[in-house]
Parts: structure tokens; C-alpha cells; sequence
């Protein structure tokens, strides 16, 4: 059985989808977007990024895995020289999927595998520091207003027994 095995067949053997995942992996670093199937473009997306991360590497074993894998020189020389630069900033997501609806002949849902061109912000985390200590302060004030509102509520049950007592209609009362 199949249970939890990952990665799709695509009604392939094992070499022809190898061929296909190169052959779509070099597509898209060539020419910077490719429009194929959604399940295709899934399939191949970690793989084109794995590729871009080799790039940013840049040292030679990094060139030679990349080169085993794409099997062509002039993709393998345009990933390193061009397309890795552009990505030296960003830590992962190199590229997305973009759905354009089914294909006309058989209805099979398309999209887009694209890499992605706007520059890369990196998002600076301290703003999330203050906050913590902030919910420290408010827990170590939580108690108080705690122990106020207990001591709230015994007076009030209290004064609502006393009430109690007065009231003209306790049997134990001789009147």
C-alpha cells in the first residue's frame, strides 16, 4: 500500500518523471515563469527552489549538484550568475503558483509557476518584545484585582444576610 508516501507519480515511471521535474525546473529558471498544471507546478516547486538554494550557495559541489540535476550547463551557468543574485536577501519562497483557470481541451486546472520579483523586506521581530513583558506586568496586577473582587463578594454576601435577617418572614423569630 501507499500510505503517506510523499511526492506524486504523474502517471510516470520513476526516470520519466525525474526527466519531466528537471526538464520544468530548467524551463522556469530560464525563462522566469512557466505555465503548466497545478499538480505539475506543486510537484516541481520545491524542487526549482532547492535549485535556487544551491545557487545562492555558489561554491562548486552546489554547481555540480545542480548541474546533475538540471542536466544542462547554460541553465545551471544562468542560475548562478543571474537568477541566484536576485535571491541572496531572501530566506526561502523563491517562487509561486498562480492558477488561470482549466485548459479548453480537457478541463485540467493551469496556473503558473513563477519566480518571484519584487524585492525581498526583511521584517524586523523586536516589535514582538515589549509585548510578553507587557503581559507580565498586567498577570502580576491580575491577582490583586482578584483578591479585591473575593473580598468584594464576601461583604457583598454579607450585607445580603443581614438583609436576610431582617426580613419579616423568618419563622425562627418570635413576632
Amino acid at each position: 500500500m501507499r500510505h503517506a508516501r510523499t511526492g506524486k507519480k504523474l502517471g510516470r515511471d520513476s526516470a520519466h518523471r525525474k526527466a519531466l521535474y528537471s526538464n520544468l525546473a530548467g524551463a522556469l529558471i530560464e525563462h522566469g515563469r512557466i505555465r503548466t498544471t497545478v499538480t505539475k507546478a506543486k510537484a516541481v516547486k520545491p524542487l526549482a527552489e532547492q535549485m535556487i538554494t544551491l545557487g545562492r550557495r555558489g561554491d562548486l559541489h552546489a554547481r555540480r549538484q545542480a548541474t546533475s540535476f538540471l542536466r544542462s550547463r547554460d541553465v545551471v551557468h544562468k542560475l548562478f550568475a543571474e537568477v541566484a543574485p536576485l535571491f541572496k536577501d531572501r530566506p526561502g519562497g523563491y517562487t509561486r503558483i498562480v492558477k488561470i483557470g482549466p485548459r479548453p481541451g480537457d478541463s485540467a486546472e493551469m496556473a503558473y509557476l513563477e519566480l518571484v520579483d519584487e524585492e525581498y523586506v526583511a521584517k524586523e521581530r523586536e516589535a514582538r518584545t515589549p509585548e510578553p513583558a507587557a503581559a507580565e506586568e498586567e498577570a502580576a496586577t491580575e491577582p490583586e484585582e482578584v483578591s479585591d473582587t473575593t473580598e468584594d463578594s464576601d461583604t457583598r454576601s454579607d450585607e445580603s444576610a443581614d438583609e436576610g435577617d431582617d426580613s419579616p418572614g423568618d419563622a425562627d423569630e418570635p413576632e
